[in-house]
């Protein structure tokens, strides 16, 4: 065992995974090779620290992989991050939307990140309007990807040459994706269900009975809702744990959170279920919101409207909850468990 790798912790309890010393070259060279297409000029820059397997490769694997450098920050908060980029004129970028939200800002007061040639975003889902309106001010692709501790890495990815917003990608090279229902059988094209993948590496929990609801059949349920199009294309719907089921209706937590991020005066969002008498659960949004909007009534009212003009009207939040910030892991992810247990 080369090394071990505790999950974020975004559910409940962190579980250690265990990885061998050949899943550091696989990924590097799948990966980082295949679809980042990585050369010793590059400067690889991000905010996950190195105890998570998602800096672990962007900030170390990586770059020493194929003679690159890397940046590496104490503190890799997005201003951190932006004055970094300019300076040493960093190539690649791992982090989650969050900041790159906040690099577009910095980018319309002058910012200049004109030398990044790859921005990978994970971690949490990447908008629709994130991924636009980065390709409309840079010219050049987000990758947005989905990898997990289980898997090491990213296992799923746009590709420069083949992408498009709201869509994850496609199996990199290597491994396999399928989408399953509750009992393991695969669900026809454009159906959300359960995402099973198999590969090169794999989930091996240290001493910990949750393996066996991980891995089925040599398969790895990773916990998320997906669906695959006619093409092969996955497309994320939420965890598994974020659909919420509202009066019969199957509502996915991201596509109302993309909703409400295409306001101007939404900053950050996360949607969760809140229990409810009469419809079961409701969809309830904690929302940052921009500077200086008013945290009132009015403002709930043009942000609900705001959604229903934007996806299909049942599908609004019927609870908004102004927040300060959202809580997060030291990965940027949110920790959606921590809204829910809110009063």
């Amino acid at each position: 065992v080369a090394l071990l790798g505790f999950t974020s912790g975004t559910t409940g309890t962190p579980k250690a995974t265990m990885h061998f010393h050949r899943d550091l070259l696989i990924i590097a060279d799948g990966y980082a090779r295949e679809v980042l297409g990585v050369v010793p000029d590059d400067v690889f820059v991000g905010s996950p620290p190195l105890a998570f397997t998602f800096g672990l490769g962007g900030l170390a694997i990586f770059p020493l992989r194929f003679g690159a450098a890397a940046t590496l920050l104490e503190n890799a908060s997005p201003p951190n991050m932006i004055e970094i980029i300019e300076k040493y004129k960093a190539t690649v970028c791992f982090t989650a939307p969050t900041a790159y939200r906040a690099m577009l800002s910095a980018m319309d007061q002058g910012a200049d990140l004109s030398s990044l040639r790859a921005a990978v975003s994970a971690g949490e889902t990447l908008p629709a309007p994130v991924f636009e309106d980065w390709k409309r001010k840079t010219g050049k692709p987000m990758l947005d990807g989905i990898g997990a501790t289980e898997m090491l890495h990213i296992f799923i990815s746009n590709r420069f040459d083949d992408h498009r917003a709201a869509c994850t990608g496609k199996p990199v090279t290597g491994y396999e994706a399928k989408i399953v229902d509750q009992d393991g059988e695969e669900v026809s094209r454009g159906i959300v269900g359960r995402l099973a993948v198999r590969g090169p590496t794999g989930c091996r929990y240290l001493a910990d009975d949750r393996q066996a609801v991980y891995v089925k059949d040599g398969w790895n349920i990773t916990g998320d809702s997906f669906s695959m199009d006619e093409d092969g294309y996955l497309h994320f719907a939420a965890r598994n744990d974020d659909m919420i089921v509202s009066a019969g209706y199957n509502i996915a937590g991201p596509e109302v959170e993309a909703a409400l991020l295409s306001h101007p005066f939404v900053a950050e969002c996360a949607v969760v279920g809140k229990p409810d008498t009469q419809r079961g659960t409701i969809v309830q949004a904690h929302v940052v919101l921009t500077k200086d909007v008013p945290k009132d009534v009015s403002t709930i009212k043009l942000l609900q409207e705001h959604v229903k003009a934007k996806i299909a009207p049942y599908k609004y939040p019927r609870d908004i909850q102004f927040i300060a910030a959202l809580p997060k892991t030291p990965t940027g992810k949110i920790q959606r468990f921590a809204l829910r247990e809110k009063p």
